[in-house]
């Protein structure tokens, strides 16, 4: 029965129940708004949490904290290489044997240059591809973290650049000249990171950890080295692996006249910085680098990128730019020079390049 007699229609009783819903539903949306808005108001005095350092939003890197990262891998490297070396626990042994039928050395500074220079980068940059010279242990990790500052000369000469991820791809040489470095030649002796943007370098550091000296270049950006400003391209220098000298000296020889040096050396790294006005008292000088047989893209790849940036050139025997993507190895050899005339140095040697397969 309904108060005081009265009785409701069926239509009374549907309009009062819809009426009750609206209203209720107007209290609910209501309530609702409110709260949204004041979370909105919230979250806008919020700080918002930052992107990892080394990456931005779309999955991009700055290429400028990745070369200040590259600078410090290569110098905690090399410590670890120096360290190894000056307490003689270099626990020498074959890792295998190059395509020449040398036995490839592996030792303490390789494994602990590796594992500081790999999770150095690895931790700065976890979205970027790494490729080393030597098997990375995960059950042996290296604690290294980057405090996230970039050096003052790295700031003043190299402005910030983005470039995707998946376009970047980090080689590592954690002890580039591992034989000479048994065999106590430590001038020969370097750490080495080098960047490439979709297989091209655009970024080098190479350490030598035994006089602390490092250079570092990023093409279409700046420096901290410079080329010689003078060479002999009628009778150059030419500098060369300590295997190989017997194999270009001939020929080169033959080119460029009698009066042409060869000089035996150890380590790309090397190399390439005799081709530039490093300040070394034990740094030897040359005018062109030439390599006869296969080599791993880690031992290149650096000084390619610093050769590029200061306008000079590394390509294969036959004049073939050089891809850093793929395989590791290089097949065609190299021949890299600096304010020369590149192609008329690789029509000079044509019949090295036979010899770059072997």
């Amino acid at each position: 029965m309904a108060p005081m007699g009265i009785r409701l229609s069926p239509l009374g009783m549907a309009v009062f129940c819809r009426w009750g819903w609206a209203s209720s539903t107007t209290s609910t949306l209501g309530f609702l708004a409110g709260r949204f808005a004041f979370f909105m108001l919230s979250e806008r005095g919020r700080p918002r949490p930052e992107a990892p350092h080394g990456s931005a939003p779309g999955g991009a890197v700055d290429l400028r904290e990745l070369l200040a990262v590259s600078v410090l891998a290569a110098v905690r490297g090399g410590e670890g290489v120096k360290r190894v070396r000056e307490g003689n626990v270099l626990n020498a042994k074959a890792k295998g044997k190059t395509r020449e039928g040398a036995e490839e050395q592996l030792t303490t500074g390789d494994l602990l240059s590796n594992r500081r220079m790999f999770y150095l980068l690895k931790g700065a940059f976890p979205a970027v591809q790494i490729n080393s010279e030597e098997r990375v242990d995960t059950a042996d990790q290296e604690t290294v973290s980057w405090d996230h500052s970039i050096p003052e000369d790295i700031k003043q000469k190299i402005q910030p650049k983005e470039v995707p991820a998946e376009s970047v791809t980090v080689w590592i040489d954690p002890l580039d000249a591992t034989q000479e470095y048994t065999e106590d030649l430590r001038q020969y002796v370097t750490t080495m990171v080098c960047v490439a943007v979709n297989g091209k370098p655009v970024i080098g550091v190479i350490h030598k950890p035994f006089s602390s000296y490092t250079a570092w270049a990023m093409v279409d950006g700046g420096s901290n080295v410079k080329a010689r400003s003078s060479y002999n391209e009628k009778t150059p220098r030419i500098i060369v692996s300590r295997s190989h000298a017997g194999k270009v000296e001939q020929v080169a020889r033959q080119t460029f006249g009698n009066k042409t040096v060869i000089i035996p050396a150890g380590g790309a790294g090397y190399k390439v910085l005799a081709l530039l006005d490093v300040p070394e008292k034990n740094q030897e000088e040359a005018d062109v680098y030439i390599h006869v047989t296969y080599i791993k893209k880690w031992d290149i790849c650096a000084g390619n990128a610093v050769l590029r940036a200061l306008g000079g050139h590394m390509t294969t025997l036959t004049g073939e730019e050089i891809s850093y993507t793929g395989s590791d190895g290089n097949e065609g050899g190299l021949i890299a020079s600096i304010n020369m005339n590149h192609k008329a140095l690789i029509e000079k040697l044509p019949d090295l390049e036979k010899t770059s397969h072997k």
